[in-house]
């Protein structure tokens, strides 16, 4: 049995591992100490530690999640960081097997990625359009660099100053594991950039507040020097309401969603859009195929040449 002081340096070495080794966002990194934190608190009275569990007691842990009400998704999250854990584990030789090797993920249900109308993106940059100063012009350079590139609102809100191009026509982000990529942006996108860096310095904060904010695109009072993701978040569900659309609808992921629905929609391919939005692995990307699927149909009953055949002889 391994003692509670062991099962934390444990847990520490695995996230500096994925820190380290596999470039994992901070974000992550909290992720998943309150993972395997939780999975931690669930064995204490059993008297054991995550690195010496069973099977049977990572099942229990699994039907505690879903009794409790959490969604299934919740549960195989959680099944896939002990998954992780465990192979570190395995890997560092603390134990010789995985217990979660034979624990199939929980089923999910399948859903579309929720996603705005054109139209009601379209209301929701004029109503942004509308507000005024520093802060109008700051919301409508986030949202039309947002729409304009699929960005996650991590990376948008973080931004470096320097990830503009000089001809206001790329965007250089760090994405997950700090791999770098290169994003187109529209003209308008790049217009709204330039309104707003007109007014950046009034989101300079105070030189007494010692923040370092002079490498960020969006600066802000915020302990890490920019734009909270929760305060971008919550002024898209005000222009949402001053749009007349449910402000439960909207939110930075929804935006994202929306830019690749509708570029896949205007014809875009899956792999440019893959490279576009930062994803590893094209399975990742393969949600949107819905829209995609809809478009080949058009596609097929529009061009292919037997769509409209001639009337058969009788």
């Amino acid at each position: 049995m391994v003692g509670r002081q062991e099962v934390s340096r444990h847990i520490e070495a695995f996230l500096d591992m994925m820190s380290a080794e596999r470039g994992a966002s901070v974000n992550t990194i909290d992720s998943y100490k309150r993972d395997l934190l939780d999975f931690s608190q669930f064995l204490l009275h059993l008297k054991r530690g995550p690195e010496d569990s069973s099977p049977s007691q990572i099942r229990s842990y699994l039907k505690k999640i879903s009794g409790s009400g959490l969604s299934s998704s919740t549960s195989a999250r959680r099944l896939s960081v002990l998954r992780q854990f465990f192979r570190f584990l395995v890997d560092d030789r603390v134990r010789d097997d995985d217990p979660t090797s034979g624990i199939e993920s929980p089923r999910l249900q399948s859903s579309l990625p929720k996603y705005l109308s054109e139209d009601e993106v379209v209301r929701l940059l004029n109503v942004a359009r509308e507000r005024t100063g520093p802060e109008g012009r700051r919301i409508v350079a986030l949202l039309e660099v947002l729409y304009a590139t699929g960005l996650r609102v991590s990376e948008l809100v973080s931004l470096p100053l320097i990830s503009v191009s000089r001809d206001w026509s790329m965007l250089i982000v760090e994405g997950k594991g700090k791999k770098e990529r290169m994003v187109p942006l529209n003209n308008l996108a790049g217009e709204s950039l330039k309104a707003y860096l007109n007014y950046r310095e009034y989101f300079l904060p105070p030189k007494k507040m010692n923040v370092s904010t002079s490498e960020f695109l969006f600066p802000s009072r915020s302990k890490q020097g920019y734009l909270t993701r929760a305060r971008f978040a919550q002024i898209l569900k005000e222009l949402a309401i001053e749009a007349g659309i449910n402000g439960s609808r909207v939110s930075p992921h929804v935006l994202r969603h929306s830019f690749a629905s509708h570029l896949l929609a205007n014809g875009a391919d899956l792999r440019s859009l893959q490279q576009m939005l930062g994803h590893s692995d094209i399975s990742t990307t393969q949600i949107y195929t819905h829209v995609l699927d809809e478009r080949l149909k058009g596609l097929v009953y529009e061009v292919h040449p037997l769509s409209n055949p001639p009337s058969l002889p009788k």
